[in-house]
């Protein structure tokens, strides 16, 4: 069984800001635009397989703000805006906002110049904020450059001359790094032409072009897409000029590898950690020794530990965790840890429906085909996650700058320790008659009365503040509100 157990404390609202320090109080919601919402809320079909634009748009979002920060989101991380490659290829439509064509035009299929507007100041009037994601490596070329009369010259604004990129090769499955941040991605059939941001040209133009974007359309932070293929002193300067929080994506399952971009980026996404817990989640094979050895390398190794990263289970370039078990126990139980994690939760879309997709193109489902339905366990649960976390920082200062402390480790369960908040986790699954027993000794005030969120069942601290806890099965219940909690926990002490 999984439990969150949090003091009884009132509940403070965060000021608005956009700092690095405020974007660690936030939780994120990430959209792939195309698959959200519609303008008009139509109910477009729409097959993952063909790799299709499917009509979601900016307006589709700000329609259903209501539906996010129903959850408890802050925070919203969306596709990218820039013109894409247009018309249909061996991989299908630019639906996913990855394949840059301009830089200086938007992606007309989300809307216009008004409606990323409009977006953002939906947003910011209900006190959320909006990140972008952004490509920085590279465009995207329906051939070859120089094959069939194609060429890269004059194409692709505003890096209109060929003297702009890297010359013609493919990273493929290189781990030399000079290939990786000097080669091409992609391959012959849809090739992603490498800019060459060793050139000081290409450097002023990115730098000019993120300083616009930002001011333009009133950006809080930017998730940059490919991070590893750029050298890495390119960072710290081009962040200085989107003035705002930056998160790189840097895909590795090494720590090693990814911490020294922790030195040039303000945050990167927690990658090495997320491969060792979908091993654990996704099947009761997976050893909670394996995580925790990865979380705690990563904690020794960034340079702001793990404060500094976005958690996640899920996203558009990796299977859904239900793709991989449909055990209800298993999925809450990944859930739940992104949200006792020292960074930053970051939740996928679909994942409060309960969407089973696969690898890409299969995890990158219309959400519209849901109804956008509120009474859904997942849903609850995020609702409670949510609350859980606000609350542990409202009743304690140092709850973004404690990190995680481990006790009761076992292959098949952990408690994670982050005062005020106690994540007491397993994935033997919910088909077992299986228990689990988490002791952790002195973690509370002596007798400190405890919610389980999830349930509502208050407990107890003994005489040193420690909690020795069995349970069975797996699955908890999910209750959606904690005021709730806390009047259903004082009334069956009584």
């Amino acid at each position: 069984m999984l439990s969150i157990l949090v003091h009884i404390l009132l509940l403070t609202a965060p000021a608005l800001a956009a700092t690095a320090e405020e974007w660690s109080t936030r939780t994120i919601y990430q959209i792939i635009t195309d698959r959200f919402a519609t303008s008009d809320d139509a109910v477009h079909p729409c097959d993952t397989n063909q790799r299709k634009y499917c009509g979601g748009t900016w307006k589709g979002i700000i329609r259903h703000l209501d539906y996010i920060q129903n959850m408890g989101f802050d925070a919203i991380w969306i596709s990218p805006v820039s013109a894409n490659l247009e018309g249909n290829t061996t991989y299908g439509e630019a639906f996913h906002g990855y394949w840059t064509q301009d830089f200086t035009a938007l992606n007309s299929h989300f809307g216009t110049d008004q409606d990323l507007r409009d977006l953002s100041a939906a947003l910011h009037s209900r006190g959320m904020l909006l990140m972008l994601d952004v490509v920085i490596n590279h465009v995207a070329a329906p051939s070859i450059p120089g094959k069939d009369g194609f060429t890269l010259d004059g194409f692709y604004h505003p890096f209109t001359d060929r003297s702009y990129f890297h010359p013609q090769c493919f990273v493929g499955d290189s781990r030399d790094q000079s290939v990786i941040e000097q080669c091409w991605l992609g391959d012959e059939a849809v090739p992603l032409p490498d800019l060459n941001t060793e050139d000081e040209r290409v450097v002023q133009l990115f730098g000019d072009w993120v300083r616009n974007l930002v001011r333009q359309y009133s950006v809080d932070g930017l998730r940059i897409d490919t991070a590893k293929h750029i050298r890495k002193d390119f960072w710290p300067g081009w962040g200085q000029a989107a003035g705002v929080f930056t998160m790189g994506e840097v895909l590795t399952d090494e720590t090693a590898y990814a911490a020294p971009y922790t030195d040039v980026l303000d945050a990167i996404l927690d990658y090495p950690s997320y491969f060792q817990l979908f091993r654990v989640f996704s099947s009761p094979q997976g050893r909670f020794s394996d995580a925790v050895a990865a979380l705690q390398r990563a904690q020794a190794a960034y340079r702001n530990g793990l404060f500094r990263t976005g958690s996640f289970i899920e996203n558009h370039d990796q299977p859904r965790l239900a793709s991989a078990t449909q055990d209800r126990a298993l999925i809450t139980n990944a859930m739940v840890f992104s949200f006792v994690h020292d960074g930053i939760p970051i939740t996928y879309y679909g994942s409060e429906q309960g969407y089973q997709g696969g690898g890409d193109p299969s995890n990158r489902e219309a959400l519209w085909l849901s109804a956008y339905e509120e009474d859904k366990p997942l849903f609850r649960l995020l609702q409670s996650l949510n609350a859980a976390r606000r609350q542990a920082m409202a009743s304690s200062p140092n709850f973004l700058k404690t990190p995680m402390q481990f006790y009761a480790v076992e292959e098949h369960s952990v408690a994670v320790l982050k005062p005020p908040m106690l994540a007491l986790l397993t994935n033997v699954g919910s088909d077992t008659s299986q228990g689990a027993r988490w002791i952790v000794p002195r973690a509370f005030a002596p007798h400190a009365l405890l919610i389980d969120v999830l349930t509502c069942a208050p407990v107890l601290a003994d005489a040193n503040g420690g909690v020795d806890i069995v349970s069975q099965y797996g699955m908890p219940q999910v209750r959606p509100f904690l005021r709730a909690c806390l009047v259903r926990a004082a009334a069956s002490l009584h």
